[in-house]
């Protein structure tokens, strides 16, 4: 075998061995998901009909975490509890991590009771695929409006190291939607979609 022959084998196995660690990279780009469930504790968050987003939230949050736990991920919750953590301490639960995302959990409100839907925000670049991954299933499976994916400087995903989305999953002050949100069915369906667009980027 010539030098030329031996030089182009080696280069062919070392692109072939490139191409499978770089598969591997991509395949696990992250370990860990940071489960955030919105407000808690002195913060209920919106508060609608009876409905306290910040019990919502939990209830969501508990449920993905046992989805992605059965697909074999790493998880970390910011609360477990009705207990009130700060912004900057969200942040700093989940910039401990390496090789994680970050995803908050919250539901929606505004004074114009007609407004309806889900929507997910994202900070930067590294979280925008992952945003319109779960957006697209949320709203599909959810059957509802679909608010888009729009980007935003919310501490928690602009001072979050790692891929970081916010989604809101409903709105309590929309009296149909609101009794969606309190039901553990439609809570299921909303971290299973959640689940699945976090397990669709990985």
């Amino acid at each position: 075998m010539t030098i030329s022959s031996l030089f182009l084998r080696a280069a062919s196995l070392l692109a072939g061995l490139c191409l499978l660690l770089g598969g591997t990279a991509e395949a696990a780009r992250f370990h860990t998901v940071v489960i955030d469930p919105g407000h808690g504790g002195k913060d209920k968050g919106a508060f609608r009909g009876g409905v306290r987003e910040s019990h919502l939230t939990l209830q969501t949050a508990r449920r993905l975490e046992s989805l992605l736990k059965r697909k074999g991920l790493k998880t970390t919750m910011t609360r477990r509890s009705d207990v009130f953590v700060s912004l900057s301490s969200r942040v700093a639960i989940a910039n401990r991590h390496r090789s994680a995302v970050f995803v908050s959990i919250h539901f929606n409100a505004c004074r114009d009771s007609r407004y309806r839907g889900v929507e997910t925000f994202y900070g930067g670049p590294a979280g925008s695929k992952l945003a319109r991954a779960i957006q697209t299933r949320l709203a599909s499976r959810l059957k509802t409006h679909n608010r888009g994916v729009k980007q935003r400087s919310f501490k928690v995903l602009r001072q979050t190291k790692c891929p970081a989305v916010l989604v809101e999953c409903g709105f309590l002050s929309h009296g149909g939607e609101r009794n969606r949100c309190r039901s553990g069915a439609y809570q299921q369906t909303a971290a299973q979609a959640i689940c699945d667009g976090i397990m669709a980027v990985r």
